[in-house]
């Protein structure tokens, strides 16, 4: 994800914004618990219309983050999990690179902080 995009071209930006929804990780949760779902069958367990799910449901595909299909009269949803995995790993890296700066300051400090114990022992740090 370098390039910020994941293998089926959605942007860590795209993952991410459709996250940042309570309600939309809310679908990702009950998806995830019934592998399937129609909207009406999510809308049920939400604070929502139905409408309102369906709108969720597409911000989520346009995502990658799942997907539907016909099934008869109705549009069955199931998580997508590529994209998820995907931004784990951007995120995994992330915090990879974060800690590693994060060391590299750390020894800096340090070493500065028994330079200066070092230069507090010296006779001319006694004067």
């Amino acid at each position: 994800m370098t390039d910020g995009r994941d293998g089926g071209g959605v942007s860590v930006d795209e993952i991410l914004a459709a996250l940042a929804d309570p309600t939309r990780r809310r679908l990702l949760d009950l998806l995830a618990a019934h592998g399937e779902a129609t909207a009406t069958t999510l809308a049920e367990g939400l604070p929502v219309s139905r409408q309102a799910v369906v709108k969720h449901l597409a911000v989520l595909d346009t995502a990658g983050l799942v997907t539907g299909g016909r099934v008869g009269r109705e549009v069955r949803y199931a998580v997508r999990p590529a994209a998820l995995d995907a931004t784990a790993r951007w995120m995994a890296a992330l915090a990879t690179d974060w800690d590693r700066r994060l060391d590299k300051i750390k020894r800096l400090a340090e070493a500065a902080e028994r330079e200066e114990r070092n230069d507090d022992r010296t006779p001319e740090g006694n004067a």
